[in-house]
């Protein structure tokens, strides 16, 4: 094998060498890797903030390679932006909010109640009640500041028949105590603490929104609910009997380009870790069913629809990727061993042949020597041969089968020396004879 042979497989061996190194650096650092991910919320006084709170600590206690990083945020129309902009990797959105095209559904959590809350005498007992009377709504880009105009517009009602105050939270239930305002809307879980202070101080009422057939005529994702009797106090009770209201839900979204284990490990965790969310937010009891999450309008995450399809896979079939990059590098090393080996064999062949050609060009010079002196150079120089062969053999710079080449062109050259010898001594024999 030619020299730029050999420097061709060397190459070949060092690339198989290095693309094994490298795949088995990617999946140590695969294993090791602590993924961080940004989830948007709400106000760090509200619902959505305390919910990812949650999240963020029981996925954190089971899952210790993946950290969730909660992220305060005016609401959904925000959230939903952020998760299209890459600003956030995940987020809690209502369902009324609009789909950018590379957000993707996780799971559907909880239903978000419309609660619209009004002083006892303002005489307000239906939302067209709420004309010429003024009311504080949730901050502009909040979902419940959204979702309340098409819902005011359906009763009739337009900007300039009211006074609308945007605001926190907590200021608005401030403006309601301090009587600033007469009503607040906001749409929120069943059984908020905040709104649970509210109505016990026995000067609020809940005021009932009903319609929902007509209303789902132009706002399909909304739905008809209740708020049960006694929700908000089992003793007076609050309220004194169901109230008919309107219903959105929330959801748990992702960016596309998020990873699916990710995402398919934080889906597990909300299904398979019910019960320590409870214990953290009680408000987690609410997160519906796989069957409810898979079907929401928009398509799944990748890693949320692999938890949702899976059916108890097997070993082979959870950690076939891994598997898979095992056999590739072991593969790879393999061969890059075998052409490392040719490569060794073809150096050692090369080697004994250079020997063997230097010996041959001795017996050459053996049979054209002209006296004694010149022919005891070459011995010497044969004898050199035998002890570099000998060297390189203890080293493996040449393989047992090449020395057993080289030792018979060896005793070639040694038998042409003990000949030429014999042909000397006849000459010198000849001459000396009178």
């Amino acid at each position: 094998m030619g020299r730029l042979g050999r420097w061709g497989l060397g190459l070949v061996a060092v690339v198989s060498v290095g693309g094994a190194i490298a795949s088995i650096t990617k999946l140590i650092h695969d294993q090791t890797r602590i993924h961080i991910v940004q989830l948007a919320t709400g106000g760090p006084t509200g619902e959505y903030y305390a919910f990812g709170q949650a999240i963020a600590q029981v996925v954190e206690a089971n899952e210790p390679k993946i950290r969730v990083e909660v992220v305060e945020s005016p609401g959904s129309t925000q959230n939903m932006n952020d998760i299209h902009s890459h600003n956030v990797d995940l987020a809690l959105v209502q369902n009324d909010t609009p789909v950018q095209p590379n957000v993707r559904a996780i799971a559907q959590l909880y239903p978000e109640m419309f609660h619209l809350i009004a002083a006892k005498d303002a005489n307000i007992n239906t939302l067209t009640d709420l004309r010429g009377k003024r009311v504080a709504l949730m901050p502009e880009g909040s979902g419940s500041y959204n979702l309340f105009w098409p819902l005011s517009q359906h009763y009739g009602l337009t900007q300039n028949d009211f006074q609308f105050r945007p605001m926190a939270v907590t200021d608005a239930h401030v403006a309601l105590q301090a009587g600033s305002v007469d009503a607040l809307f906001r749409i929120i879980g069943l059984g908020n603490s905040s709104v649970t202070e509210l109505l016990a101080t026995n000067q609020f009422k809940l005021v009932p929104i009903d319609q929902i057939g007509a209303l789902q005529l132009t706002q399909p994702y909304l739905k008809s609910t209740v708020i049960p009797k006694g929700s908000y106090d089992g003793g007076a009770p609050i309220p004194s009997q169901d109230l008919p209201v309107v219903a959105v839900s929330a959801l748990l979204i992702a960016n596309v380009d998020v990873n699916p284990d990710v995402v398919k490990a934080i889906t597990r965790i909300l299904y398979e870790h019910r019960n320590e969310l409870i214990r953290v937010n009680p408000r987690t009891a609410n997160i519906q069913s796989p069957d409810v999450s898979q079907n929401l309008g928009f398509p799944l995450h990748e890693g949320a629809r692999a938890y949702y399809t899976q059916d108890n896979p097997s070993f082979l079939v959870t950690y076939a990727e891994s598997i898979g990059l095992l056999m590739s590098v072991g593969i790879l090393l393999c061969s890059s061993l075998w052409q490392g080996r040719q490569w060794l064999i073809s150096n050692q062949k090369d080697r004994a042949d250079r020997y063997n050609l230097q010996i041959l060009d001795l017996i050459e010079k053996i049979e054209q020597a002209k006296d004694f002196d010149e022919l005891q150079i070459l011995r010497q120089q044969l004898l050199e041969i035998l002890r570099k062969v000998v060297v390189d053999l203890d080293i493996d710079r040449i393989s047992p089968e090449s020395f057993q080449s080289f030792t018979f062109p060896w005793e070639v050259a040694n038998t042409a020396i003990r000949h030429q010898e014999i042909i000397l001594n006849g000459r010198v024999n000849q001459i000396s004879k009178p």
